[in-house]
């Protein structure tokens, strides 16, 4: 089987691209507006052809592709934020994203986004999906299920056209939630306690971005926030690899 390609929308500093690109994907397309992001992904992916403004792309730019995967602002959408929804100004581009499924008419869909979108925009998203012609499936999965030393509880959303259709519960995460978990790790650092649930996680021990380190303050600003907006790798590939399966085996049922 060859390899699925990959659009990817909001494509932040490339970690659901890594994280598909390990899980045997190939990336065609990255679409991010972020100047300091766009650096990010000309380092690692210098032959992938990339675009500034969502508003901007659609056929007439983006090659056909298996997959158009993208976590679209959580501005509006996170408790953290301003709360006013899949409407707001910045989470409002779904419908741009929406958009660009409706144009190129992929084979899978994968949507991220903070956990909160359950109760902002869920709805919403599932709807235009289907107009679209889509299934769906979901599921929250925690950073922290997967070795991260935070708790990071994301939505990760795969879509796929009605003729792909998967088998119920192929994103079930137990297989990782049974497994060990970031606070019984031994490498990590010191043990926090979060006093909202008491759960337990820990962080690396090590030098921190923000301090005297001889960098550029405005290097540092950048970097937290890339990395505070990005996919946790290995979350995306796990999904990744899910969908590889999934498509492997209805290929060998219509074969």
């Amino acid at each position: 089987m060859s390899k699925l390609t990959v659009g990817s929308l909001f494509s932040g500093i490339g970690g659901m691209d890594l994280g598909f690109e390990r899980a045997g994907m190939e990336i065609v397309f990255q679409v991010e507006i972020d100047p300091f992001c766009q650096r990010v992904l000309a380092k690692h992916w210098p032959n992938v052809e990339r675009f500034g403004d969502v508003r901007e792309c659609g056929n007439h730019n983006l090659a056909a592709v298996d997959v158009i995967c993208g976590g679209f602002p959580c501005v509006d959408i996170s408790n953290a934020g301003r709360r006013e929804g899949i409407e707001g100004e910045r989470s409002g581009l779904w419908s741009e994203f929406a958009r660009i499924i409706r144009e190129l008419r992929p084979r899978y869909v994968v949507v991220e986004n903070v956990a909160a979108l359950l109760g902002r925009g869920m709805g919403r998203v599932l709807g235009d999906l289907a107009a679209c012609g889509y299934d769906a499936e979901w599921e929250v999965l925690p950073a922290a299920a997967f070795g991260a030393p935070h708790i990071r509880d994301r939505v990760f959303l795969v879509a796929y056209a009605k003729q792909e259709r998967q088998h119920p519960g192929s994103l079930s995460p137990r297989v990782f939630l049974e497994g060990p978990t970031c606070a019984e790790s031994g490498w990590w650092g010191k043990r926090y306690t979060n006093s909202s649930d008491g759960a337990l996680w820990r962080i690396p021990e090590g030098d921190f971005l923000a301090v005297d380190d001889g960098f550029p303050t405005e290097l540092d600003k950048a970097c937290i926030a890339a990395m505070g907006n990005a996919v946790v790798p290995a979350v995306a590939q796990w999904v990744g690899e899910r969908i590889v399966e999934c498509h492997l085996a209805s290929t060998q049922e219509q074969d």
